[in-house]
């Protein structure tokens, strides 16, 4: 994972509320193997229109909102089935903030573990974001991680919270798995202490 700081990035809004997994990314398309190559299905029954033809009605396929980094969603974005494609949907196509009064647990979770910065606002915070989006043409969001904030079009700083550890995750650009591997040594020595303690436990069959 890249490490996130500072970012600056256009963004779209999604007004819809109970957004779930299987919108963000339709079950027929989880059979790709590995992390990338979803982007092209995100939003799939909204997107497109029957043979694969983009729907000129949704927001996604507006040209001013091509290469949109910050997602504005309704309340409860992410619901549903816990499918960890739903994040890798969103960051392959390019998204890498989503801003919400609420997420479901897991995909609030899973955005985390795969690099993508869930923001929380309140409901009145993000009408004012989806006021804003309809009477600008380009609406760029900023945000400072290390310092908590973010702000539409160089507007007031606006305040989210974050658990330190998550936090920190993001700002180091580890998963679960490079967090673990930075005490290598130490589980490797640990392993070694094991061998030499309890030998049974080594030996093989």
């Amino acid at each position: 994972m890249e490490s996130f700081k500072i970012f600056d990035g256009l963004a779209v809004a999604l007004e819809t509320t109970n957004v779930d997994t299987d919108q963000i990314i339709p079950k027929q398309f989880l059979k790709l193997l590995g992390k990338t190559g979803f982007g092209k299905f995100l939003f799939y029954d909204w997107r497109f229109l029957t043979g694969d033809q983009p729907n000129p009605n949704f927001i996604l396929n507006q040209p001013q909102y091509q290469g949109a980094k910050v997602l504005i969603a309704g309340d409860n974005f992410g619901c549903g089935s816990s499918r960890e494609h739903a994040p890798w949907a969103l960051l392959d196509y390019g998204f890498q903030v989503i801003i919400s009064s609420s997420f479901a647990d897991i995909f609030f979770n899973n955005c985390y573990k795969n690099g993508i910065l869930p923001i929380v606002v309140s409901k009145d915070v993000l009408q004012k974001l989806f006021a804003l989006f309809k009477t600008e043409k380009n609406l760029q969001i900023h945000v400072d991680l290390p310092q908590q904030f973010f702000t539409a079009n160089q507007g007031e700083k606006i305040p989210f919270q974050i658990e330190a550890l998550r936090k920190e995750f993001l700002l180091k650009g580890l998963d679960d798995i490079a967090w673990t591997l930075q005490w290598e040594k130490d589980i490797h020595q640990f392993e070694q202490n094991q061998k030499k303690s309890l030998p049974w436990l080594w030996e093989r069959a």
